[in-house]
């Protein structure tokens, strides 16, 4: 049963990086700690996340705005360590209450289109609490998403330097979970098993672009994005 939901996981997840331009992160992480212990399910997301950033970079990196990017990487050098001091220090039930709280606030606002102008203090700030989240529950994309939702950047710029960021996030993010929280076979082995279904999940996403309305994939993204956040929420209270 278990092999099966995480077959379904990475492969919904890769679909709507592609087709949504989600990121593979916010969607997997949730539904990888309901069956792995966290620094698992976070080591594997940060290893798959760091493949698929790799992969697609070299298609975009024309598009990179290399001054947001410096701006990006400076703040998280102080939200990295922070992060892994937090996930160091809690238990996973409030890992998953965190998880829930930030999913549950990200998709409300998004919902709401909430704006926000950026200018180059909000780019570091915005680097430190992507750094922090990425070492502490794997998932960079919130701060971003929600930093550049309201913004007039062009999308193609966007997209190449939030992938850039995270190229370079999901790296050292990555030495610094094994480092600190250590790692196993398991890890290795799921995320090896995954690398085939991760590419399936983009090929079928852009697939699914071509053919079906963006804001159907919007709407339905939402909606799994609510459900995971509460189901995560009830489970982390212990009420399930």
């Amino acid at each position: 049963m278990e092999l099966v939901a995480f077959i379904i996981i990475i492969l919904v997840a890769s679909v709507l990086q592609t087709s949504t331009g989600f990121g593979f992160s916010i969607l997997a992480t949730p539904f990888l700690l309901l069956i792995f212990k966290p620094f698992e399910a976070i080591q594997i997301n940060l290893i798959l996340s760091l493949i698929i950033s790799s992969a697609l970079i070299m298609k975009i990196r024309k598009d990179i705005d290399y001054g947001v990017l410096k701006r990006f990487v400076i703040g998280s050098i102080t939200g990295l360590p922070i992060g892994i001091g937090i996930f160091v220090l809690i238990n996973i039930d409030k890992i998953k209450l965190g998880v829930s709280v930030i999913i549950l606030l990200l998709t409300i606002m998004l919902i709401l289109k909430f704006r926000i102008n950026q200018n180059k203090k909000r780019d570091i700030l915005v680097g430190g609490l992507s750094g922090s989240l990425t070492t502490s529950i794997g998932m960079p994309g919130p701060p971003l998403l929600l930093y550049f939702s309201g913004t007039d950047t062009q999308k193609e710029r966007l997209r190449g330097t939030t992938l850039a960021f995270y190229l370079f996030i999901y790296f050292v993010s990555l030495i610094i979970q094994v480092l600190f929280a250590g790692t196993n076979k398991t890890i290795w082995v799921s995320s090896l098993w995954a690398v085939p279904l991760v590419f399936a999940g983009l090929y079928l996403g852009q697939l699914l672009f071509k053919r079906i309305n963006q804001d159907v994939f919007r709407v339905f993204t939402y909606i799994i994005l609510l459900f995971t956040g509460i189901y995560l929420l009830i489970d982390s209270l212990g009420l399930l």
